[in-house]
């Protein structure tokens, strides 16, 4: 797809994931917005990686640490057809696979996430079963700012470096807002760039929501025996314009009348996009 189909999905998923979580009454409504673009560089831009080849050992893997923001997720993964969309009518209701969480009971889906602080380990594990099997295929992981105050991060990055990784990518949505506020104040991580380097991975450093600078980060090869580290600059709440940078939209469900607004501003954006 191109820069400006790309935007336009991005768009397009961010209005049904709005939709979805009005439906259910719940959901991370502002980390889901802020990875938006994210998701959608890699399926539908990146990743080698189909409904139909979901089951190849040489696929490529992407695992969701900060799997609070599934229902983007979920979106994304109807859209390119691995489930019907009409399953996302059942989203978080009784005895329902669509969770709050991902789950592998979920077609797409490689691996259970949600305990903030393993994705990364999960997905260097992945990556040197890779190197030892002689597979080629690349391994993606999505994780939160907020995400960088647990140790076991620190843990996975250090064996990232010492293994070798190439063939593993990091993004860590950088929107500086978790759940109870600032990350800055909750507990400072910074500086970020910094600290991935001093453990060996190559870093890169951009708008998290410019999809022309993701697509470019993400297609950028790595180094020869360097992990990557994707630091995407975002804004939680993206898209809406009520929400963006506020805490208290980390896990929110709007009023009929935010969720009216909220759908034209984001009829607008698509109307937009569609007319450039």
């Amino acid at each position: 797809m191109r820069i400006d189909e790309l935007k336009l999905k991005a768009a397009q998923i961010r209005r049904a994931t709005w939709q979805m979580i009005y439906q259910a009454k719940t959901g991370h409504t502002g980390s889901d917005l802020s990875c938006t673009d994210i998701l959608v560089a890699l399926y539908y831009a990146v990743m080698n990686q189909t409904p139909e080849t979901f089951n190849d050992d040489n696929r490529d893997r992407y695992i969701q640490s900060k799997g609070h923001a599934v229902e983007v997720l979920y979106n994304v993964l109807a859209d390119r057809g691995y489930f019907p969309k009409s399953d996302l009518a059942t989203y978080s209701q009784y005895d329902s696979p669509y969770i709050g969480h991902p789950t592998n009971h979920v077609n797409g889906i490689e691996l259970n996430t949600g305990s903030l602080g393993h994705g990364l380990g999960l997905s260097v594990g992945i990556a040197k079963a890779a190197k030892l099997d002689h597979q080629d295929y690349h391994v993606y992981t999505l994780m939160g700012d907020g995400e960088q105050a647990e140790g076991s991060v620190w843990e996975a990055s250090m064996a990232a470096g010492s293994f070798k990784l190439d063939n593993l990518t990091a993004i860590i949505d950088h929107n500086r807002l978790q759940i109870s506020g600032p990350t800055a104040e909750v507990m400072n991580s910074e500086p970020l760039a910094d600290k991935y380097r001093a453990f060996g991975f190559d870093v890169i450093e951009i708008d998290g929501n410019d999809m022309a600078q993701l697509v470019d980060a993400l297609e950028t090869p790595n180094t020869p025996l360097r992990p990557k580290l994707i630091l995407a600059d975002t804004i939680k709440g993206r898209g809406i314009s009520f929400a963006e940078n506020r805490a208290e939209w980390h896990h929110k469900v709007p009023t009929a009348a935010q969720y009216q607004q909220g759908l034209d501003e984001l009829d607008a954006v698509i109307g937009r996009l569609q007319n450039d």
